[in-house]
C-alpha cells in the first residue's frame, strides 16, 4: 500500500469513526474523578472538573456523576487508596459506568489497576484530549501529528498480548493510529513514529517556504491565539469573512487557516487561526503539533483571544502563555481581546478593562467592537514598520533588490538622477536606508 493509499484509508476510516459518533443512540456513560491536595484548590478542582465534563461530552460520552477527591499524595499504585477506590467501583457499578475519566494524568500502572478494579475503560486527561484531537483532525498533516502524539503516549502503556490496541468505536479512547493488535512489537512501532517525524518535518519545511513567501509580499502577519472555544474562528470569519468551521464544541479547529485582513486606510495583513490552547494541555500534543504551533512564532502580532464570560478569564491567559512559552515564543507584540462581551454587564466589562488597560472588548459574534479592534491591529503593526520615500541612484540596484527583500514597495518612479521609491520598511532594518531618504 502506498503512502497516499494509506492515507486515504485512514480518512476512511475516520470519517468511519465520526459516523459510528453521530449515530450512536447511547452514548458510553462517564463518570469523572479529580484529585486536589488541599481545601485551598478546591475552587481550581471544581473548575477543572467541569472543563472535563465538557471535555468528556466533547469526545463522545455523557458526564453522570464527578467526584472531587482531596488526598495529599495520589497512591502510587491506585491513584486513589483502597478506601475510596472501593466507594467509587461500587458507585460505578450501580450507575452503571462505561468509562471513568480522571482529571489528572495517570501512570501505566495505575491505569492498568484502575481497570481491573472498575472492569471498564478507565482514560486520564492526556488520552481524553488526544481522542477529540484524533477526531478533529482533518488534513494529512493533522492526522500524522496526531497519531505521533497517541503512540508516544501508548508506548509506554504497551503490556500484553492479544489486547486491541486500537478500536474502532464511538467511546472515549477507540479512535487509534491505524495498528489494530497491541503484540506489534515495539520497534515495528518506532519505525512507524521515526517515518511520522520525517514526514512532518517535510511538511514543515513545505510550510516555511509557504511562511517565506507570503514574507515576501511585505504583508505582516497577525496570528490569533487563545484558549479553546474562546471563539477563535468566530472572530477569524467576521475579521476575514473566511468562512472557517464554527463550532461550539473544544478544539474544533486543529489546522491553521491563513487569509487576508482589509486594515483601514488601504492597509493588508495575514491573518491565521491556530489550535486552541488548554490548561495543562498534553505535552505529546504540545511537541506533534509544534511545527504548526511555531508558526505563531513568526507573527508579527499575537490577537490574544480571551472568554469574557469564563469565572476565571486570568487562567485561560495564563494556560495560554505557559504553552508559548514552552513551544518559544516571546518577545511577539501581545493584544489582549476579550471576546463574548454581549453575555457580560458592564461591572465585568470594567473590571476585565481595568485588569489590562490596554486590551480590546469584542463580541464577535455580534460585531461589536470590531472596528475598534480593526484600528488597534493598524496601530500595532504600525508601529513595526515605518514609510519612507527613498531616492536611489541607478547604479545601487543592490539597494532596490534589499528593499524588496527586507520590506513593501508601495510605488517606484524613475527620475533623472535614480529612483525614487515609497517603502514600508521593518523599524528595525530602517537604519540601511537613511542615506537615501529623500
Amino acid at each position: 500500500m502506498t503512502e497516499e493509499q494509506g492515507f486515504h484509508v485512514a480518512r476512511q476510516r475516520q470519517r468511519l469513526t465520526a459516523t459510528v459518533t453521530d449515530l450512536d443512540v447511547e452514548r458510553q456513560r462517564a463518570l469523572l474523578v479529580g484529585l486536589i491536595r488541599s481545601s485551598n484548590d478546591r475552587r481550581r478542582g471544581e473548575s477543572s472538573l467541569a472543563e472535563l465534563a465538557r471535555l468528556t461530552d466533547t469526545a463522545g460520552s455523557d458526564p453522570v456523576t464527578t467526584h472531587l477527591v482531596r488526598r495529599d499524595r495520589p497512591d502510587p499504585a491506585t491513584f486513589l487508596g483502597k478506601g475510596k477506590l472501593r466507594e467509587l467501583v461500587m458507585e460505578s457499578k450501580a450507575d452503571d459506568i462505561d468509562v471513568v475519566v480522571f482529571d489528572n494524568e495517570l501512570s501505566p500502572a495505575q491505569q492498568r489497576n484502575l481497570q481491573q478494579a472498575f472492569e471498564c475503560d478507565v482514560v486520564d486527561r492526556v488520552a481524553l484530549i488526544l481522542d477529540i484531537f484524533a477526531q478533529h483532525a482533518h488534513t494529512k498533516e493533522g492526522m500524522l501529528q496526531v497519531e505521533l502524539a497517541q503512540y508516544r503516549y501508548r508506548l509506554p502503556r504497551l503490556r500484553g498480548k492479544g489486547t486491541e490496541m486500537s478500536r474502532l468505536g464511538a467511546g472515549i479512547n477507540t479512535r487509534g493510529p491505524g495498528e489494530t493488535k497491541l503484540e506489534t512489537d515495539r520497534r515495528r512501532i518506532l519505525e512507524r513514529v521515526r517515518k511520522i517525524e520525517r514526514e512532518l518535518k517535510h511538511a514543515a519545511k513545505s510550510r516555511a517556504t509557504r511562511s517565506k513567501q507570503r514574507r515576501r509580499t511585505g504583508q505582516p502577519v497577525v496570528a490569533i491565539v487563545g484558549y479553546t472555544n474562546a471563539g477563535k474562528s468566530t472572530l477569524f470569519n467576521r475579521l476575514t469573512d473566511a468562512g472557517v468551521l464554527v463550532e461550539d464544541q473544544l478544539f474544533a479547529t486543529l489546522d491553521s487557516t491563513v487569509r487576508t485582513l482589509e486594515l483601514p486606510h488601504g492597509h493588508t495583513a495575514l491573518v491565521s487561526d491556530t489550535v486552541g490552547f488548554v490548561r495543562d494541555l498534553p505535552h505529546e500534543l504540545v511537541e506533534a503539533f509544534r511545527s504548526t504551533l511555531e508558526e505563531v512564532a513568526e507573527a508579527d502580532l499575537l490577537l490574544h483571544l480571551v472568554d469574557a464570560s469564563d469565572e476565571d478569564p486570568d487562567l485561560q491567559i495564563r494556560s495560554v502563555r505557559d504553552v508559548l512559552d514552552e513551544i518559544g515564543v516571546d518577545g511577539i507584540p501581545e493584544l489582549i481581546v476579550y471576546n463574548k462581551i454581549d453575555v457580560v454587564d458592564d461591572v465585568e466589562r470594567q473590571r476585565l478593562q481595568s485588569l489590562h488597560p490596554d486590551s480590546v472588548l469584542v463580541s464577535a459574534a455580534e460585531g461589536d467592537g470590531i472596528d475598534d479592534l480593526l484600528a488597534r491591529i493598524t496601530k500595532g503593526l504600525g508601529a513595526l514598520s515605518v514609510d519612507l520615500t527613498l531616492e536611489i541612484p541607478y547604479a545601487r540596484g543592490d539597494v532596490i533588490a534589499e528593499i524588496h527583500e527586507l520590506g513593501e514597495v508601495l510605488s517606484q518612479e524613475h527620475t533623472d538622477t535614480g529612483t525614487l521609491v515609497k517603502a514600508r520598511i521593518p523599524s528595525e532594518d530602517v537604519h540601511q536606508f537613511r542615506a537615501f531618504v529623500a
